[in-house]
C-alpha cells in the first residue's frame, strides 16, 4: 500500500496547485501540513498551508528530532514533522507531502516501502521564470535564485516514482489523478 504520496517540483511548476486538485478529486486524501519559517503569503492560512514558526521554534523541533526531514531553501527552513508521517502510518491513511527534492528522497529512503513520489515538471524553464513573475511575490533575484535550484533540483527527477509535465494544468491533473489509483488499487481508506 503506497499511503505516502510525495510530491516535489521546481518552485513554480504547479506542484501546489496540482495538490489541491487531487484532493478535490481524491477527498479522502489528507495533506500534510509542513513547518516553516518564511513569511506567510497573502492567500495562506497558519496550520493549513503551513506551520508558520519562528526561528527558534523550528531550531528546538530540530532539537527535539521531530523532524523526518528539513530543509534550508531560498534562506527559509521547511521540514515535515515525523509524528505526521508515523499517524498516517498507523491509522493506514493516505497523506499527501508537498516537499523539496531532498525532502522526498529523505521520506523515500525512510518509508520506501509505503511511499510513491512524482516529480512535477514545468513545460520550459522560460515558462516557470514567467510563472514565478506572475507570482509577484518575489523580487528579480530571487527568481534568479530559484532558477538557478531548478537545475539542480531536475537532476533528481529520474529518482522520482513518476514524473509528470506540467504544460496544461488538465492533462496534469488527470496523470497525476491517475497515477494515484493505480498505485492503490483495491485499496480501501476511510474518510
Amino acid at each position: 500500500m503506497k499511503n505516502i504520496i510525495v510530491i516535489s517540483a521546481p518552485s513554480g511548476s504547479g506542484k501546489t496547485t496540482l495538490c489541491s486538485e487531487l484532493q478535490r478529486r481524491k477527498p479522502h486524501i489528507k495533506f500534510s501540513v509542513s513547518c516553516t519559517t518564511r513569511s506567510k503569503r497573502k492567500h495562506e492560512v497558519d496550520g493549513v498551508n503551513y506551520h508558520f514558526l519562528s526561528d527558534q521554534e523550528f531550531t528546538e523541533k530540530v532539537q527535539n528530532n521531530e523532524f523526518v526531514e528539513f530543509e534550508n531553501v531560498h534562506g527559509y527552513y521547511y521540514g515535515t514533522l515525523r509524528k505526521t508521517l508515523e499517524d498516517a502510518l498507523a491509522q493506514q491513511e493516505m497523506v499527501l507531502f508537498d516537499v523539496d527534492v531532498n525532502g522526498a528522497m529523505a521520506i523515500k529512503s525512510n518509508y520506501s516501502d509505503n511511499t510513491c513520489t512524482i516529480f512535477i515538471l514545468p513545460p520550459s524553464l522560460d515558462d516557470l521564470k514567467k510563472r514565478l513573475i506572475q507570482r509577484g511575490s518575489e523580487t528579480e533575484e530571487r527568481i534568479d535564485k530559484r532558477l538557478e535550484r531548478t537545475a539542480q533540483e531536475m537532476e533528481y527527477k529520474d529518482k522520482f516514482d513518476a514524473c509528470i509535465i506540467n504544460d496544461d494544468l488538465a492533462i496534469a491533473a488527470e496523470e497525476l489523478n491517475e497515477l494515484i489509483t493505480k498505485q492503490n488499487e483495491g485499496v480501501v481508506y476511510g474518510n
